[in-house]
């Protein structure tokens, strides 16, 4: 059983700062894109029935919601110590809370309450939605917003469908949309007919807030998110691959199972024919500090997620052989898409390819007065940027003056 004390050993040790190992999951009912430099002989680790694994999951608290056969610690993150042992980041929140991620979050929101991953399919997801408070909280779960953030490094190659489908034409009726469920068993259901697909740019990102329909395309997505992984999907056939109802229905409560009128009515209408979605939803980086500041400094730091209290996320470059010391007003993990060099104590690199269970120097947790403090920062490379993802969870200060006020772009 762990102990405080075990937790603040090891946050001694890493001088505020714990490796993670890296978290797969796998999803059945998708194809993966093999862009996670997960080794090919390992995409079906969890075995053929389990599905190919698309998906790493970052400082992770949440387990995922697989079916009958999810592991114990599915989608859970582990922190490794330099001995080699390790114990669950869950269980450390639980246990030491506070000096992880903070007395006033702790007692804000009680734990970590952010779920980050990259997700890689070879082609789309079906059109789905997830469930807000109110629907999540009557199976027992968390509503769940979620962002996306395209990182160039992960999308030289963009796959089969590089365009997501977001909500439904405007003009779009409740019953045009029972009418596709009734349609369920005759193969491809047409709610994709009711849609309306935008291009996907690297670089780029979107807020998608819960209730409204999405059919992510086939980038590699960077995705913050409310620590939930409750869905519904509402189209039953994808690049001839059938879904099942099951999916449509796996987080509404037994008793509504085939009540088309509530499956509808989980879904944010006014959002999904909303017919400025892309006005209102696209997010484009913006500076974190001043530009002519930053550079001078050594680096490039971008907000790339805001706009919402529930999590945030930054893009940190830091310019070849340069050295800087950053400063954030929260905990939060982080992910390196391209270069090497030395994070506080850690030595820090991007992996070329990950076996299954391997360890890899890719992913930190910074703890909350560590983030305060600043971490230093240290570029080795003579010739190339070294660039990490940083996700935030609930409250972060920083982000306050980005949020959304009254539906407006941020």
């Amino acid at each position: 059983m762990l102990n405080q004390s075990q937790v603040l050993n090891a946050i001694e040790a890493g001088a505020g700062v714990l490796r993670l190992e890296p978290c797969w999951v796998p999803r059945a009912f998708l194809v993966p894109g093999r862009r996670l430099k997960l080794h090919p002989d390992d995409i079906y680790a969890f075995g053929g029935q389990r599905g190919g694994i698309d998906e790493r999951w970052f400082s992770s608290t949440t387990k995922a919601s697989n079916g009958p056969l999810t592991r114990d610690d599915e989608g859970l993150s582990y922190v490794r110590l330099d001995d080699g042992k390790k114990f669950l980041l869950k269980d450390a929140v639980e246990v030491a809370g506070d000096p992880l991620l903070g007395s006033d979050m702790m007692a804000r929101e009680g734990g970590w309450n952010i779920l980050c991953k990259f997700f890689d399919n070879l082609g789309p997801i079906p059109h789905h939605m997830h469930q807000s408070e109110e629907f999540a909280r009557r199976v027992g779960q968390r509503g769940k917003p979620e962002a996306y953030y395209f990182p160039p490094q992960y999308n030289v190659v963009q796959n089969n469908f590089p365009h997501t489908f977001f909500g439904l034409e405007p003009g779009t009726t409740k019953d045009d949309v029972i009418r596709c469920l009734e349609n369920w068993n005759k193969g491809d259901n047409g709610i994709l007919n009711d849609s309306r697909a935008y291009r996907l740019q690297p670089g780029t990102g979107w807020q998608v807030n819960a209730g409204i329909l999405h059919a992510p395309g086939s980038l590699v997505t960077y995705e913050p998110q409310v620590s939930s992984d409750v869905f519904a999907m509402f189209q039953s056939e994808v690049e001839g691959r059938i879904v099942d109802w099951d999916l449509l229905t796996k987080d509404v409560p037994a008793e509504f199972h085939h009540d088309l009128d509530y499956l509808v009515s989980m879904l944010d209408w006014n959002e999904n024919v909303n017919p400025e979605f892309a006005k209102t939803n696209q997010v484009f980086p913006k500076p974190a500090r001043q530009v002519e500041e930053m550079a001078d400094a050594g680096y490039r730091e971008n907000w790339i997620t805001y706009g919402t209290r529930h999590y945030s996320a930054k893009e940190l470059t830091v310019f070849p052989k340069r050295t800087v010391t950053i400063r954030d007003s929260a905990a939060y993990g982080l992910i390196l898409t391209q270069g090497y060099g030395t994070l506080g104590k850690h030595a820090v690199s991007t992996p070329a390819m990950i076996r299954f269970g391997q360890m890899t120097q890719d992913e930190l947790f910074v703890t909350a007065e560590t983030a305060k403090q600043g971490v230093r920062i240290q570029n080795l490379s003579e010739t190339d940027p070294l660039v990490l993802l940083k996700h935030f969870g609930p409250g972060n200060p920083d982000s306050e003056p980005l949020l959304r006020k009254d539906g407006s772009k941020p």
